[in-house]
């Protein structure tokens, strides 16, 4: 049977359009149907834009070490607005670059909702597409708990496009984006309290990094309330919000925001046409090489569950379009050491396993630790402390995993994502010579076994 496409994919974020460009450079014919915006979360309303405001949120931190390195400056005033209207400026010109790579690439981009109507047709406003391969990149949203009063707070979605910076505001939730936007929020002035209903937030990371940032935000003054959680939210006549607690409390804001989870965005794609099956957690169930239960359909990225991150959807959409269509270049995908990092206030930097994880799963372990103050603050009175950590096999002496919390943490684990992918062993992490002076050098100078 002849198709109108050999490849239809749904949805043009990250993952979508890597696949999408290099199967058109292998040769298929290629579509893309997009209903919202080109790029995705990640581009819109993720981790572009979300470390747009971060770098704003961290300026503050720069003013008030200046003055210990001589620097006198006038009272800084600053403009949420002209930060949001530069980052939307950013924002289309990614847009803009997202479009050139897939019209370049020879791609058919369709602008409009896909729904399939059989395991190779899709439709987008009334017009119908056959497709040897359909591949589903739709992507995540994020969710708030069927609360009342739910309508009255604000997501990730729409806090890139706020009018005004909320003088006060809740962040509910204990994941990085939760995390994340607490410290944009109150490193750019608000005050800010954070909500997690657990003992203590991101949960799956090593235990030391959870209680180092802890003390570190307790340290900026950020309000943290663990064991918290909203019963109902209402508003109040002069227009702020008041939040009603489980445990009767009640909490008074300008904005709550929730970053409780994300769903599979699944909304009217016509998986009933289809025989795509989904997993018990309501994601789209696929096997090793991402094919769904229809032999015809693939899916990649958030909607199947796995690793929820940019640059792993980029290697899911590499490895669909090579399996398909350059089979002779396919190599599986490597969830083991994906370097990652939580652009916190102090950030995290973390790769391998956790303290913890190796424990589980039955290694004899050796740790270890250093906390410091970083030199650019020895001039300065501010007193965060960095953590380092090294968690190493005691048998075979390979580094299992490697965590940081402190500046740059994340451009620094980049690098020891490459030594952990590599086998190194601490051995060779101590006959590395470091980098003087620089907070990196430390990983390669931890001598004393913590623990």
């Amino acid at each position: 049977m002849a198709y109108d496409f050999d490849l239809f994919v749904i949805g043009a974020g990250s993952g979508g359009v890597r696949a999408a460009r290099f199967a058109a450079g292998f040769g298929a014919k290629v579509a893309v149907a997009e209903s919202r915006y080109l790029g995705g979360t990640c581009v819109n309303v993720g981790c572009v834009p979300k470390k747009l405001l971060v770098y704003g949120a961290h300026v503050a931190d720069e003013l008030e070490q200046a003055a210990g390195y001589g620097w006198t400056l006038e009272e800084g005033h600053f403009d949420w607005g002209t930060l949001i209207a530069n980052k939307n400026r950013e924002i289309e010109r990614l847009n803009g670059i997202y479009r050139n790579l897939l019209v370049n690439s020879g791609v058919t981009l369709i602008q409009g909702h896909a729904r399939m109507t059989g395991p190779n047709e899709v439709e987008v406003e009334g017009q119908r597409y056959s497709a040897e391969h359909i591949l589903i990149a739709t992507g995540g949203w994020p969710q708030v708990p069927d609360i009342p009063g739910k309508e009255l707070a604000i997501t990730s979605n729409e806090a890139f496009y706020l009018k005004d910076l909320p003088q006060r505001v809740l962040v509910v939730g204990g994941g990085y984006i939760a995390v994340e936007f607490a410290g944009i929020f109150q490193g750019l002035g608000a005050a800010t309290t954070l909500l997690y209903r657990g003992d203590l937030f991101l949960r799956g990371f090593d235990g030391s990094v959870r209680t180092h940032l802890k003390e570190e935000l307790e340290k900026r003054g950020l309000d943290l309330q663990f064991n918290a959680e909203i019963q109902r939210i209402d508003k109040l006549e002069d227009g702020s919000l008041k939040a009603t607690l489980k445990d009767g409390r009640e909490l008074v804001a300008d904005c709550i925001f929730y970053a409780t989870g994300r769903r599979p965005m699944l909304d009217n794609l016509g998986l009933e046409n289809t025989g795509v099956e989904l997993d018990d957690k309501g994601y789209v169930r696929v096997d090793d090489q991402y094919q769904t239960t229809a032999p015809s359909i693939l899916a990649i990225g958030d909607v199947i569950g796995r690793v929820q991150l940019t640059p792993v959807a980029l290697a899911e959409g590499m490895a669909v379009a090579r399996r398909l269509f350059k089979p002779e270049q396919y190599r599986p995908v490597d969830y083991q050491n994906i370097p990652t990092a939580v652009f916190s206030q102090p950030p995290i930097g973390t790769v391998g396993l956790t303290e913890e994880q190796a424990v589980e799963q039955g290694y004899e372990v050796k740790v270890f630790e250093s906390r410091f103050r970083a030199m650019k603050l020895t001039l300065t009175d501010i007193q965060e402390k960095t953590l380092m950590k090294l968690v190493v096999d005691a048998k075979t002496d390979k580094v299992l995993g490697c965590h940081m919390v402190g500046p740059d943490a994340g451009e620094i684990i980049q690098g020891l994502g490459i030594a952990l992918k590599a086998g190194a062993t601490k051995q060779q992490f101590d006959e590395t010579i470091g980098v003087h002076p620089t907070a990196a050098e430390e990983f390669v100078t931890m001598r004393t076994v913590t623990r």
